[in-house]
């Protein structure tokens, strides 16, 4: 992202686009996430132009925090916040079907602790949450970008990961985990790099799946098909 959106470009030079770690996809809409989007967005939707937010505020309560990034279709995010019910979920996902599956999840579910955003979420991290204000930054796999000319596309990268350590409360965790080897190599390899983390796997690399992480249908499916699972876990320690 550049430093300075609002100057205008020079006639003849093309305007400087921030890197994009996500894909924009349509997809049709059913009865239900239909119904999440029009009755639960005007409770627990928010735009990321309503600035620095007071989650405090926002739930009613203080509480711990967990900031997810790409909850896909919402199902790992209602059983988080159904078995954790004195804890608060801030969701982000830019695939419309999916903020509206999650939220009429909370509606059926009768969830209150969620709040959702539908953009970008470095966004939503840089201009809505306060710094040391989260004790938990979700990623569950992410968009792999496998080809070489694509890895300036995946998430994890070093402006990145300073960018949650600054929103992560001393103590605080990054989860991350992903399906591809070579991206949870990444990964290590980039988090390993960053000042004011400790990695909390035993051996330096990996931490077992923490049974707070649902074991999702996808995930389920690439279990049968043989595939692997990477979880890291970093620690903000100052």
């Amino acid at each position: 992202m550049t430093d300075d959106q609002s100057a205008a470009p020079e006639a003849n030079e093309r305007p400087h686009r921030a890197i994009k770690s996500f894909v924009m996809r349509s997809g049709r809409m059913t009865e239900g996430q239909q119904r999440g989007l029009d009755q639960g967005w005007p409770k627990f939707g928010l735009e990321p132009g309503a600035g620095l937010q007071d989650f405090d505020q926002l739930f009613g309560r203080s509480a711990p925090r967990t900031f997810e990034i790409g909850f896909g279709m919402g199902q790992a995010t209602l059983e988080m916040a159904a078995a954790a019910p004195d804890e608060d979920f801030i969701g982000v996902e830019v695939h419309r079907p999916g903020v509206g599956a999650l939220l009429n999840g909370m509606l059926t579910q009768n969830l209150s602790n969620i709040r959702v955003y539908s953009c970008d979420a470095i966004e939503v991290l840089r201009d809505c949450v306060a710094d040391a204000s989260l004790d938990r930054l979700l990623l569950f796999f992410p968009d792999p970008w496998h080809k070489a000319r694509h890895h300036k596309r995946r998430i994890v990268q070093p402006g990145w990961a300073q960018l949650v350590r600054q929103k992560l409360k001393v103590g605080g965790v990054l989860h991350m985990a992903t399906d591809w080897e070579a991206y949870a190599e990444h990964m290590l390899e980039v988090m390993n790099a960053q000042p004011g983390y400790r990695n909390l796997a035993a051996d330096g690399r990996y931490v077992p799946r923490p049974a707070e992480r649902p074991v999702t249908k996808f995930e389920r499916r690439g279990e049968r098909l043989g595939h692997g699972v990477w979880d890291l876990k970093f620690q903000r320690i100052d």
